[in-house]
């Protein structure tokens, strides 16, 4: 329950807050009405949200990209710089005999690793697909 007090009679809705609700209302079996009433909101209201959310002029803000070191070894048999299980984690040297492993993390959660030998039209198709 939620008691408003004072002049202001609307409520202000955080973005994240919006996009839970929105995301709870599309979710597999969920009665958009029912999401609506259980959040106190208009079905009205939550139509805008959801539309808002599909044009994309709501939206969490992501943080810009960044590019980050990288050492590439100029021959099969030099050591190669491979970064640790753990952002934070010290870069080590790992041996070419060792398994190779590239580790993308996107601020969005996705998370995709690579391990092996694996030919660079792969490695970069599976770059271009995370967007």
């Amino acid at each position: 329950m939620e008691i408003i007090t004072g002049v202001e009679r609307r409520r202000r809705w955080r973005d994240e807050d919006k996009l839970r609700i929105v995301a709870e209302a599309e979710a597999a079996g969920a009665v958009f009405a029912e999401v609506a009433r259980r959040h106190d909101i208009s079905r009205g209201q939550l139509w805008s949200w959801r539309r808002l959310v599909r044009t994309g002029e709501l939206g969490l803000v992501s943080t810009p990209a960044e590019f980050l070191p990288v050492h590439v070894a100029p021959e099969p048999s030099a050591a190669v710089m491979i970064a640790g299980a753990e952002d934070t984690a010290p870069a080590s040297l790992v041996t070419p005999r060792s398994r190779g492993r590239i580790e993308v993390r996107l601020a969005g959660g996705a998370h995709v690793v690579i391990e092996g030998m694996v030919a660079p039209s792969v490695v970069t198709a599976t770059l271009k697909a995370l967007g």
